[in-house]
């Protein structure tokens, strides 16, 4: 069969997009505004992941400076959007920050993301995915726990993974994660032992 076409931090994480929303966008920009900026290091020694679906592929940098490049990776089956729900086993679009790392995870080890990012609280807010109930809860929540509720409309537990109990013939041939990032568990050991807290993940 052939192949298919492959696609200090609660401050940061809360403050960063937060320029963006008094603008008058459509929120359908918000995270293509967001994106438009992504690319570009905020130092020249940053460490920071760039995913990309067209590709497939992962790529790790410092500032601008290419250290890995992992290809072909797994993506979410039902693609990546900058809009998700909770079971539509979509990748989320956007720039997240990791915010935890579980090395007894069933997918090897298991690189938590902060999504969904206050962007995407606040487009599910412009859209009538969230009320304003919703979306106070939402912040409430962030400013108590540190880190996004993963229980909404927009689900959670999104992040970067290994293969671990799944079938490494259908990694190289499908996307098929719930809307994670799967890339191999030797690929994943690398990544973790080069990124930590807080480093930057723009899915694109």
């Amino acid at each position: 069969m052939n192949p298919l076409s492959r696609r200090r931090f609660t401050l940061m994480a809360l403050g960063a997009p937060l320029a963006l929303l008094g603008t008058q966008q459509a929120s359908a920009n918000l995270i293509e505004t967001v994106l438009s900026r992504a690319h570009v290091p905020r130092h020249d020694n940053e460490v920071w992941v760039l995913v990309d679906d067209r590709e497939a592929t992962l790529t790790l940098y410092r500032g601008n400076r290419q250290l890995e490049r992992f290809a072909p990776i797994s993506l979410g089956r039902g693609g990546s959007r900058s809009a998700r729900l909770r079971g539509s086993n979509v990748t989320p679009l956007g720039e997240f920050r990791v915010n935890r790392f579980n090395h007894e995870s069933d997918w090897h080890i298991f690189v938590g993301l902060d999504y969904p990012t206050p962007t995407h609280a606040r487009m599910a807010l412009e859209e009538g995915v969230f009320t304003q109930r919703d979306y106070d809860d939402y912040f409430n929540y962030y400013r108590r726990q540190g880190y996004p509720p993963q229980q909404t409309v927009l689900g959670g537990f999104i992040g970067i993974h290994g293969i671990g109990k799944g079938d490494p013939e259908i990694h190289q041939q499908f996307h098929w994660t719930q809307g994670c990032v799967a890339v191999t568990d030797e690929q994943i050991e690398r990544l973790a032992s080069l990124i930590g807290i807080g480093t930057r993940v723009v899915i694109r």
